[in-house]
């Protein structure tokens, strides 16, 4: 299924899309829903392909999804910030972050 597909089935008002918030039982569900698998055969291909990002994210690759986006992780270098409490200098330690780009037919079907 296709992003501009997925989009146009979440105009239906099921029980799945009426909260704010969505998990990986909700996932898991909506993908049960479509009859290919189980909820269990669901959530557990949706572990696996979250364990293979994680993995990927971990060695350092970006893992490119099209018509989603790409993760990627951001080297910040070391800096010096300043303690709000006191407003004394203090030394803010190198770090790594994961960073997401949404692809454009993501952005497009999120704006409508």
């Amino acid at each position: 299924m296709d992003i501009k597909s997925f989009a146009a089935d979440l105009s239906h008002s099921d029980s799945i899309w009426s909260h704010s918030q969505m998990n990986t039982t909700d996932l898991a569900e909506r993908i049960a829903a479509d009859g290919a698998l189980t909820k269990t055969q669901a959530k557990e291909a949706i572990d696996t392909l979250l364990a293979a990002v994680r993995e990927a994210l971990v060695l350092g690759q970006e893992v490119n999804l099209p018509g989603f986006g790409k993760f990627k992780v951001q080297d910040k270098p070391a800096r010096t910030g300043r303690n709000p409490a006191t407003g004394a200098a203090i030394e803010i330690a190198a770090s790594k972050k994961v960073a997401f780009s949404a692809a454009k037919a993501l952005k497009d079907s999120v704006s409508g």
